[in-house]
């Protein structure tokens, strides 16, 4: 799923591409896309990007003199688990091109693309960052450390540290793999607790006699937490590129799997939080992992979840909802299984065969059904009572 350096490598792209590009005519969507229709019409307009955490917003500026009068619109974008944007010729669209803006004639023509495989992205002709989302980790990290250690209280720090680093209130751009290569770096169990974790940068001080220069040199070579929470995202954008992306395939993530030290890497143990989103890292998991999990190594096969990984995952899955749709068994029955047990048990008496559903039908046994005795009746009442 693209992370917070993702959507900024996103925004170079569209930045770099559509610098002196001029834009025209309607804004296209595809007739399957669920997302709402964008109101925008001008014969000549450009095209600026901006991401902020896990959105981009695109901007709309309509040039001097263009028709309709326009005002610019913004647009922001939620990628989901696969979008990105692509330019392409406008005869030759990729596929899956869900909302598409179009270069203004005469030049050959040519189209800014939403790609989006899975459909799970989402835009917002309203122009607003999603409310409750916190400081970018990327662009705003003083603000964003200021708003995780004033909020410490908040319940989502009683969670394991691997969860609270996906909650975008207060970690906004961090994702799966960014967890991982964070806390990896740490050497810290995903499983401890983020307060227990965050408390202690409360306290941290630098050295009021060191020099700037000096205090960033300190910060560079023992970062803790939060500001890993910054640099850590800015490698992976300092890269190029497209950063996140498919196991096998295209040379612009070739630098991105070579970079990773933990996630998905050989050696590395994984479990699934309380989400299901499996978490990657070396040692223990911590106080808080998740009772009955199932750790497993990846084996040396590569650097990224290959298909027998994903099969193994799929497996569990079935089995997990199998042993929860398991139909529970009726009291009475339990008492009547636990009855015929003890009575098999008591001194070799035989069991009685037990009746059809329709009061007084014989069992369809083979077998007639012998004939009640008082003897036969005291035996299984004491058989009965063992069995409580």
């Amino acid at each position: 799923m693209p992370e917070g350096p993702e959507l900024h490598l996103a925004s170079h792209f569209v930045n770099e591409t559509c610098k002196g590009l001029v834009f025209g005519g309607c804004v296209e969507k595809s007739s399957v896309s669920r997302n709402p229709e964008v109101p925008f019409e001008s014969s000549a307009y450009h095209i600026s990007a901006l991401a902020r955490g896990k959105e981009l917003r695109l901007t709309l500026s309509p040039l001097p003199g263009a028709q309709p009068p326009q005002k610019p619109l913004s647009l922001v974008f939620r990628f989901g688990m696969t979008g990105s944007f692509q330019l392409a010729p406008a005869d030759a669209l990729p596929l899956h091109a869900h909302l598409r803006f179009y270069t203004a004639p005469p030049a050959p023509r040519l189209a800014l693309c939403f790609v989006d495989i899975r459909r799970f992205g989402h835009w917002d002709p309203g122009g607003e960052w999603q409310p409750g989302r916190g400081p970018c980790v990327l662009l705003e990290y003083e603000r964003f450390r200021d708003n995780v250690l004033r909020n410490l209280s908040d319940k989502a720090f009683d969670r394991p540290i691997c969860e609270a680093l996906l909650d975008q209130r207060f970690f906004n751009g961090i994702g799966n793999y960014l967890r991982a290569e964070i806390l990896y770096r740490l050497k810290m169990p995903p499983f401890e607790k983020a307060r227990t974790v965050l408390e202690s940068l409360q306290q941290c001080r630098p050295n009021p006699e060191l020099t700037l220069s000096q205090k960033i040199k300190a910060k560079l070579q023992n970062p803790d937490l939060l500001e890993l929470c910054h640099l850590v995202p800015k490698e992976v954008v300092q890269l190029g590129g497209k950063g996140y992306g498919p196991e096998r395939g295209e040379e612009d993530f070739a630098a991105f799997r070579a970079w990773l030290r933990c996630y998905g890497m050989p050696g590395m143990s994984s479990l699934r939080d309380r989400h299901g989103r499996t978490i990657w890292f070396q040692g223990d998991p911590g106080p808080l992992a998740p009772k009955g999990g199932r750790s497993r190594k990846r084996k040396p096969k590569g650097t990224q979840l290959g298909p027998e990984d994903r099969k193994e995952d799929l497996l569990l899955s079935r089995k997990s909802i199998s042993r929860t749709r398991r139909p529970k068994k009726h009291p009475k029955t339990i008492a009547q299984q636990s009855a015929g047990t003890s009575l098999q048990q008591n001194q070799g008496t035989p069991t009685p065969p037990k009746k059809g559903k329709r009061g007084g039908r014989p069992a369809t046994t083979g077998h007639r059904r012998p004939p009640k005795s008082k003897a036969n009746t005291q035996s299984r009442e004491t058989g009965g009572t063992s069995a409580s």
